[in-house]
């Protein structure tokens, strides 16, 4: 799937200026190989409404599970797009010439080719869509951004364009105050947090989630009332 190949050279740019850490997949709060069937892409989530001391149906109940796997298994690879980025910045400043970036961007490639290639590859399109979403969280700017940045506003266009056709918009943001998505995902990671299941990181642009919480069930009361 081309779009794999977009990601691998996102993971690639924020690397290539970066210290290498052999061990990394380990750091990342969650094992890199839960499976998640392709076959969930085709179920569509129905708007749930997360409230206090209420349940969902087993139905909602469901669904919710299938998106919280999906987002434990992507949520890792945004922490790792966010740290690449952070020591991409830092990390300027220490490169003197092209020829020096060039032969590191090769160590950097043969390790990355060797640790997440495979991984990567096995991304169905929900979780490429989940990842994009997860890595504008982390990094608080769009992976359209963030290739047009390192690389080039054409290279920027053209994985825009090729991944549109596997339904992934590289300009995709995370809203979780306007997307019912955005909002269940951003549940999932709290409580992974919480229980341990995963490894907070700062966002970008943190979000209160007692304030985001109250903002849907507000949204969800003034829906009955009509």
């Amino acid at each position: 799937m081309r779009f794999t190949s977009i990601l691998f050279l996102l993971l690639i740019a924020f690397t290539s200026q970066a210290q290498v850490t052999p061990k990394e997949n380990q750091e990342m709060g969650n094992i890199l190989t839960e499976q998640d069937s392709i076959l969930n892409d085709t179920i569509q989530l129905p708007e749930i409404i997360i409230s206090k001391g209420e349940r969902m149906s087993a139905e909602e109940m469901k669904q919710f599970q299938i998106l919280q796997n999906r987002v434990y298994k992507v949520y890792p690879y945004a922490r790792l797009a966010a740290d690449r980025l952070t020591a991409l910045n830092n990390g300027m400043a220490r490169l003197k010439n092209n020829r020096e970036k060039k032969k590191y961007f090769k160590i950097v490639e043969d390790y990355l080719n060797n640790e997440f290639e495979d991984r990567l590859k096995k991304l169905s399109r929900k979780q490429g869509q989940i990842l994009v979403k997860l890595v504008h969280r982390q990094t608080g700017k769009t992976t359209y951004e963030l290739i047009k940045n390192l690389k080039s506003g054409f290279k920027a266009f053209v994985s825009n364009t090729t991944a549109n056709l596997f339904d992934i918009s590289l300009k995709t943001e995370y809203k979780p105050y306007e997307v019912n998505e955005d909002y269940l995902i951003e549940t999932i990671l709290v409580r992974g947090f919480e229980s341990g299941r995963l490894l907070n990181q700062t966002p970008a642009n943190p979000v209160n989630y007692n304030n985001l919480m109250e903002h849907w069930e507000t949204k969800a009361k003034d829906l009955n009332k009509k």
